[in-house]
């Protein structure tokens, strides 16, 4: 019974981090795709430029978000330098993916600069909650 139970909670723990990731991670979304579609838009900065600016802002906000709500209690936070150098360095594969997207609906097949907003949103936070679960917060 002890082990039914535990993996129930496991799964409740991990149920509350995919929550709270959604909610934070949301709103480092909101900064990063506001800044890439009104540089992109408005201001006529190439998409891919707006991308990584727009990125820079999402990451400061995401980093403080998700160490302090997003995994609490998950992990060890002893080491800034250590947590802070993974979150940085997954987060660059999560630039890289946003950035492929970007390129290939944008620049590469002409699409208009809110294709690749379905992908930044779905599969790249995907990809970045498992790697910040499994590395940087763990």
């Amino acid at each position: 019974m002890n082990g039914i139970s535990g993996r129930f909670a496991h799964h409740r723990e991990l149920l509350g981090q995919l929550v709270r990731y959604g909610i934070s991670g949301g709103l480092a979304s909101l900064v990063h795709l506001g800044l890439y579609w009104g540089l992109a838009e408005l201001a006529h900065v190439a998409p891919l430029v707006s991308n990584v600016l727009g990125f820079i802002c999402a990451l400061i906000v995401g980093y403080v978000i998700h160490s302090h709500w997003s995994f609490r209690g998950h992990g060890r936070r002893g080491n800034l330098a250590r947590t802070g150098g993974r979150f940085v360095a997954v987060n660059l594969v999560g630039l890289a993916l946003n950035s492929l997207w970007v390129w290939l609906l944008v620049e590469r097949l002409g699409g208009p600069t809110w294709w690749p907003m379905p992908l930044m949103v779905t599969a790249t936070p995907l990809a970045v909650f498992w790697l910040n679960r499994k590395w940087v917060f763990a």
